[in-house]
C-alpha cells in the first residue's frame, strides 16, 4: 500500500518550513513528501532592499530548497489551480508542462503578489519589491538612470531619470526609498557634471502616518530620517496615473519620473480564488488549527491565509509576516502530523515579537518586545534578528560578510544591463495571470 502523500504548495517561509518539519517527524515509509515551487529557493523577502541597493548578494537572500530538504520531491513549477473535490493540483512546470499532483493531505503556502489597484499604467511602468528578479533588476535600472542622465545633453530628460518614486509607506516601500536614496547619494559623487540637486525620491502613502505600527514616536523618528536625507514623504496622497516618464499623483502634482517602484501592499495569490472556498479580504478563512473548514485534508496558512490570532483573541488575524509564516510552517507539520497518525489538532499562536525597521548605515528603527528602540541599539537589533532568521549557517555567513564588507570598502555601481530588452512590470515578474478558471481545472484534472 502506497504511503499517504502530503502536497505542500509554495517553498516561502511557511512552505519550506513546514517540509522540513515534516522531514523529522515522519519517516519515509508513513508519508511521501512532495513541495511545488517555482524557485528553487526560499526568499528571505525582509532583506530584498538591501539586494536592490547592492549591499547584500542575490545569494545571499536565498536558501537553495535542496539544501535544506533532503527527502522530500521538488516539483519545479507553480499551482495554477485546486480542484478539492478531486484532491488534484495543476500544477504548470517552468519548462510549460501541465501535470496534475494528487494528494492525501494538502499545504497551501502559495503566500501573496504585490496588490495593484485600478490606476491607469501601473501594470505597465511598475515593478514591485517581491522578487529576487525585481530586486535585481531594480538595482540596475537605477544605475542605468544615472548613467543616461550623465549621457543626455536634454535637461528634460535628465530630470525624468533622476527623480524616482516609491509607493507605499509601509516596511518594505521605507525600507527600499532609504536604501535607494543612500545609494544615488554616494554614487553620482562618481559622475562629474551631474548634478546631484537633481537627485530626487519620493515616498508615497496614503495613508496619515508612516510605518504607524510603529507607533507615533518610531513612526516620527523614521519619518525625520528620512526627510533629513532629502527624501521627499508625501502621505495621505495617491497615484492617479502613470506614463512612461510621468508620476501623476491625487493632489495634481506631476512628477518627472521613469522610476517607479510599487509596495502598496500585498494580496493573496490568485491560487486561492481557484478554491472557491471562503475568504476574508481575500486570504483563505481557516480554524486556529489551520484546517480549512469544509475541505478534507486541506491547511493553509501564510500569507494566503486568515490565521485567527488566538493570542490576541477577538476578530484579529495574524498579520502576513515571515515570524508568523515561519511558526505556523511548524504548526502546521504538527497538525498535518497529528492528522496521519489520528491525534488531536493544535491551535497555532504565537505573540508576537516586534518590529524592525533597517534604514542603512547606522541609522534603524526597532521594537523588539515592545521595547523602542533608535540608532545604532535599533540597528545592532534588527540586523541580529535577520541573521537569526536566515536559515543556513551559509545565508548567515555571507549576509553578514556582505554587511561587513560593503561597511569597510563601500560600493561598486555596476551597470549589467540585467534585462535590459525585457519588459519589467508587475504581471511580467509575479505571473499574476497564470492561474485558472474553476472549469479549466476540471478539465485538466478530467483529462489527466
Amino acid at each position: 500500500m502506497a504511503a499517504p502523500r502530503i502536497l505542500i504548495v509554495g517553498g516561502g517561509f511557511a512552505g519550506m518550513e513546514c517540509a522540513h518539519k515534516l522531514e523529522r517527524k515522519l519517516s519515509s515509509h508513513e508519508a511521501e513528501l512532495r513541495l511545488i515551487s517555482p524557485m528553487d529557493h526560499q526568499l528571505y523577502l525582509p532583506l530584498l532592499p538591501h539586494v536592490a541597493a547592492g549591499v547584500l548578494t542575490p545569494q545571499s537572500v536565498a536558501v537553495p530548497l535542496r539544501r535544506m530538504l533532503r527527502r522530500t520531491v521538488i516539483v519545479p513549477g507553480g499551482a495554477v489551480g485546486v480542484d478539492t473535490k478531486a484532491k488534484a493540483v495543476v500544477v504548470r512546470k517552468i519548462n510549460g508542462e501541465e501535470v496534475v499532483e494528487r494528494y492525501d493531505y494538502l499545504v497551501l503556502t502559495p503566500g501573496s503578489v504585490t496588490r495593484q489597484f485600478d490606476i491607469p499604467g501601473v501594470d505597465r511602468h511598475a515593478v514591485g519589491v517581491k522578487t529576487l528578479a525585481e530586486a535585481a533588476w531594480i538595482r540596475d535600472h537605477v544605475i542605468s538612470q544615472l548613467d543616461l542622465a550623465a549621457a543626455s545633453s536634454h535637461q528634460e530628460e535628465r530630470e525624468q531619470r533622476l527623480q524616482f518614486v516609491v509607493v507605499g509607506g509601509g516596511y518594505a516601500g521605507t525600507e527600499t526609498a532609504a536604501y535607494l536614496q543612500r545609494l544615488t547619494s554616494a554614487a553620482v559623487k562618481r559622475y562629474r557634471g551631474l548634478d546631484p540637486s537633481l537627485i530626487k525620491w519620493h515616498l508615497v502613502d496614503v495613508a496619515p502616518k508612516l510605518m504607524p505600527e510603529l507607533g507615533p514616536r518610531l513612526g516620527d523618528k523614521a519619518m525625520a530620517i528620512m526627510q533629513r536625507r532629502g527624501v521627499h514623504v508625501s502621505l495621505g496622497v495617491s497615484v492617479a496615473k502613470v506614463t512612461e516618464d510621468t508620476v501623476t499623483l491625487t493632489d495634481d502634482r506631476v512628477l518627472p519620473c521613469r522610476t517607479l517602484i510599487w509596495t502598496a501592499g500585498v494580496a493573496p495569490s490568485p491560487l486561492i480564488a481557484t478554491l472557491g472556498a471562503e475568504t476574508n479580504r481575500g486570504r483563505l478563512v481557516v480554524r486556529p488549527d489551520l484546517t480549512v473548514p469544509g475541505l478534507d485534508g486541506v491547511f493553509a496558512l501564510g500569507d494566503a491565509a486568515a490565521v485567527p490570532d488566538v493570542v490576541k483573541g477577538g476578530e484579529a488575524i495574524c498579520p502576513p509576516t515571515a515570524q508568523h509564516a515561519m511558526r505556523q510552517g511548524w504548526a502546521a507539520a504538527k497538525n498535518v502530523t497529528g492528522a496521519l497518525r489520528g491525534f488531536p489538532l493544535a491551535d497555532y499562536r504565537h505573540k508576537d515579537l516586534g518590529l524592525v525597521v533597517d534604514l542603512g548605515g547606522s541609522q534603524a528603527v526597532s521594537k523588539p518586545l515592545g521595547v523602542q528602540l533608535t540608532g545604532l541599539p535599533a540597528q545592532v537589533v534588527a540586523r541580529g534578528y535577520h541573521l537569526g532568521a536566515l536559515r543556513t549557517l551559509t545565508a548567515r555567513f555571507r549576509t553578514a560578510a556582505n554587511w561587513g564588507l560593503n561597511a569597510v570598502a563601500g560600493d561598486d555601481y555596476v551597470r549589467t544591463g540585467f534585462q535590459a530588452q525585457r519588459p519589467a512590470t508587475l504581471k511580467g515578474f509575479e505571473m499574476t495571470d497564470a492561474y485558472l478558471s474553476p472549469e479549466e481545472i476540471s478539465e485538466r484534472v478530467e483529462s489527466a
